[in-house]
């Protein structure tokens, strides 16, 4: 082997402090010494290899630059038992392909793997990593040092969700490039009026109908739509033009690839060994050994990541409910109960705990959102009372019992009326988002215009009067791209959202009213300011099922902001209805869903209505207005001049 050591040379970037806080479950920047990296050494250029394999008996690094032969490439196993392989390799330049060929102390299994600090991988099929540099110049100067305010919980939080891959295709049926995303899908999310954009997983997978949520390559943006720094200019570009960017992220599960880290080293290395623990029925995948502090420090290091590195204003961390219960989609005998004998995942709940304190304590201007759709509690309060210190949780039940209820013809919805007032009494429970995601488009659900009963006149109504219900309900709020323009198929990754649908003056309406109602959100205090707190919504009226309207209050931090939402979930138009109200004035129509330009009937009130000295509602004062059919209209107080 002498005569070989020239293509390799003895290095580490590792420090011992490096090595106690990997073993220990808290280095959580291991993408600066991990992985592959382009460096000088003395006076020679080449690359840095370092890999996680305890179990190796050898690892050596193959690639384009050896003809994938690693004769003479073996890395150099560290002394101080850490599991750590590293060398320098002159020569290696930026963009070389690469894996790691591992001979396991398993029965001497020989594995090809990908780096899993990669933070390039080849265009899937192909499966190699690639060395390279994620030096980029940023240029968003102007939205780090103001997102503090831009994310903060008492600002307005309304997101559209995009899949990249299938959110417009350009003439060839191809997706569109990172770049191209840059110019049209800023230019579109801005003109929404969207305050950030969520994108489904970009981090590198295999294979492209999991939408993302089987990663390999953890540290990569997927290279189908471009490079590292193509998907930064992406970023940067929604920062520009003032629009947050929130990315999901998968630590719940991997798939089994056979470059991937499932069996990294021929044993269960960042996996459960045991089924019960390590696989996920659901998803065919395998499931993070939370227990493990070097998987602990691969994790949170990755989180770290994209906030660091890529900018992100958070993460949507999937699938919170799988990792919290240990018997999550398992029968009888098929999970193992934990020490206490319960059915919590006391090791995933302490790691998504130090997750988000390690996330807020280096990043306290972003946020990480929880999709959990259980009851388990505090999800979203502080870890120092006792909670998992997200920032946000999708509110799953209003989700499910806002589309049950808008599926059921109008004249029976008054039979119903709890079920869509139920979440208001649990609203301020946690910090909840509002999602009308990519999960109720999917698996024969079809799209939700197609879920709207009646003719199409009255299923484009309810439309307008569901996403009217969404926006004026406490909470941040987050809807699917194809919804904007009521798109009438299930979403399929294969194909683009239905632009041509923009053609019929129904579904230009659809996309004016999203418009028109995230202005409305993002201008008016009273829809954001106190969204996670009871102080900010009063009921005028929840009880009137027999004509199936609601009226309620939304409150900001100054009475001058309180706006009073009307909606009618009937074709039945509801002429001088009557709402109390506590105080004497005049009030003015500031929305209204059933607006001519939104493709209602436009039914307004058009004129200020001054109140009268009619007790009602319990309250001193009333005022009378129309309200529209299948409609929902927002009412401000009018603010009388001073006088000179």
């Amino acid at each position: 082997m002498a005569e070989f050591q020239e293509f390799i040379q003895p290095h580490s970037l590792f420090t011992d402090f490096d090595i106690n806080l990997f073993r220990g479950g808290k280095h959580f920047k291991l993408y600066e010494k991990l992985g592959s990296r382009c460096i000088k050494v003395g006076k020679t250029e080449g690359t840095y290899f370092a890999v996680w394999a305890p179990n190796a008996k050898e690892v050596s690094v193959i690639g384009d630059f050896n003809y994938w032969n690693g004769e003479g490439y073996e890395l150099n196993s560290r002394w101080d038992s850490s599991g750590i392989w590293e060398g320098f390799v002159p020569g290696v330049k930026n963009g070389a392909a690469y894996k790691y060929k591992i001979v396991s102390n398993e029965q001497g299994r020989v594995l090809e793997k990908g780096d899993p600090f990669a933070f390039k991988w080849e265009t899937p099929p192909k499966t190699a990593s690639i060395v390279w540099d994620l030096k980029h110049t940023w240029k968003d100067k102007k939205w780090m040092s103001s997102r503090k305010k831009n994310n903060a919980i008492d600002s307005p939080f309304s997101v559209y969700e995009v899949h990249i891959g299938s959110w417009k295709r350009d003439h060839e049926h191809l997706s569109l490039s990172y770049n191209a995303l840059a110019d049209e899908l800023v230019k579109y999310v801005k003109e929404l009026g969207y305050t950030h954009v969520e994108f489904m997983p970009v981090m590198e997978h295999p294979f492209f109908g999991s939408w993302g949520y089987q990663v390999t390559g953890y540290f990569a943006p997927t290279s189908r739509f471009g490079d590292p720094q193509e998907f930064m200019h992406l970023v940067e570009s929604f920062h520009n033009a003032g629009i947050g960017v929130i990315l999901d992220w998968v630590p719940s599960h991997f798939p089994g690839d056979a470059h991937g880290i499932y069996d990294f080293d021929g044993t269960h290395l960042y996996e459960h060994a045991d089924p019960r623990k390590g696989y996920h029925p659901d998803w065919s995948s395998y499931i993070f050994n939370y227990g493990r502090n070097e998987v602990r420090s691969f994790l949170i290091s990755n989180a770290l990541f994209w906030l660091d590195l890529y900018h992100a204003d958070g993460l949507r961390v999937d699938a919170v409910a799988s990792m919290l219960y240990l018997d999550y989609s398992r029968k009888e005998g098929e999970w193992i109960p934990n020490e206490h004998g319960g059915r919590e995942n006391l090791e995933a709940i302490s790691f998504m705990k130090e997750l988000n304190e390690n996330v807020y304590k280096e990043f306290p201007d972003v946020q990480t959102i929880a999709e959990e759709s259980t009851s388990f509690p505090m999800v979203s309060k502080p870890t120092f009372v006792g909670g998992l210190g997200f920032g946000m949780k999708w509110m799953m039940g209003w989700m499910n019992d806002t589309l049950a209820y808008f599926q059921k013809d109008a004249f029976y919805r008054q039979y119903h009326q709890n079920d869509i007032t139920f979440s208001l009494a649990y609203a301020f429970t946690e910090n909840f988002m509002l999602p009308l995601s990519h999960d109720e488009v999917v698996h024969g659900k079809g799209p939700l215009i197609g879920r709207m009963p009646g003719d199409e006149w009255q299923r484009f109504a309810n439309l307008r009067l569901l996403y009217g219900w969404m926006y004026t309900h406490p909470g941040t709020k987050l809807l699917f791209m194809g919804g904007e323009i009521g798109q009438t198929s299930e979403w399929k990754h294969d194909n683009s959202v239905e632009w041509h649908l923009l053609d019929h003056p129904p579904h230009q309406g659809i996309k004016a009213m999203v418009t028109g109602i995230n202005k409305l959100y993002t201008s008016e205090p009273a829809m954001y300011e106190l969204g996670f707190s009871s102080d900010g919504f009063e009921w005028i009226e929840l009880n009137d099922a027999q004509n199936s309207v609601l009226s309620y209050m939304r409150k900001g931090t100054k009475e001058k902001d309180t706006l009073i939402i009307v909606a009618n979930f009937t074709p039945v138009v509801r002429e001088n209805y009557r709402v109390g109200v506590s105080k004497a004035g005049a009030w003015k129509e500031i929305f209204n869903s059933d607006a001519a330009e939104y493709g209602g009937s436009g039914l307004l009130n058009k004129k200020a209505i001054k109140t009268a000295k009619t007790p009602y509602h319990g309250r001193d004062n009333s005022l009378q207005l129309n309200v529209p059919p299948l409609g929902i209209t927002v009412l401000k107080k009018v603010v009388a001049s001073k006088k000179k």
